[in-house]
């Protein structure tokens, strides 16, 4: 079941990101890939009542991206992996691409730290979230799943549950959708 899940939520992500950005396409395919989620995840446990420190590591992963988005502008292969992924900001409406975001980000949450990670540990679910994340060919994205996937899963064993990698990806995703956008200006 977990496998079957995997594989269509993997493949229905590649498939949105590589859809014309802005479409109405994009947003049924990233709502598909969050209900694919959603649905693979089952119960998961919520894990300590924190919020405070979740919200704070968001906020200090995303200071860490933004200085590194800083360097990528300037290495042709990365801006325009973050470029291409930024299309669908800039070509769609802000609140529905905020609103897929987010939504898809705790659905993330709830299945690769939920259900896999009770079946597979922090490893295997981590490795899962990089292999599924592949699917957009996206070098960028990739990368990040690598690195948030890692913090995500130690937070998890951390609190013992998903509230605190949920309100960190929230908080991350939020703050990257705010200013990322300004640093990748469409190509033409």
């Amino acid at each position: 079941m977990l496998a079957a899940v995997t594989a269509a939520g993997s493949g229905l992500l590649g498939a949105s990101l590589a859809s014309r950005p802005g479409s109405r396409r994009f947003h049924v395919l990233t709502a598909s890939v969050a209900a694919t989620w959603f649905a693979g995840a089952g119960r998961v446990p919520r894990g300590r009542p924190d919020v405070v420190q979740p919200l704070v590591v968001g906020a200090g992963a995303f200071g860490v991206f933004y200085g590194c988005a800083l360097v990528a502008r300037h290495i042709p292969p990365l801006r325009r992996a973050i470029t291409g992924v930024l299309d669908h900001a800039h070509r769609g409406s802000t609140p529905s691409v905020a609103v897929t975001a987010l939504v898809t980000g705790v659905a993330e949450e709830a299945f690769f730290r939920g259900a896999l990670y009770d079946a597979f540990g922090a490893r295997g679910a981590t490795a899962a979230y990089v292999l599924s994340t592949t699917a957009t060919r996206n070098p960028a994205l990739v990368l990040a799943s690598a690195v948030m996937g890692t913090l995500f899963a130690v937070q998890r064993h951390r609190a013992g549950g998903v509230q605190s990698p949920v309100l960190t990806h929230v908080a991350w995703s939020a703050l990257m959708l705010a200013a990322m956008p300004r640093l990748f200006p469409p190509e033409d």
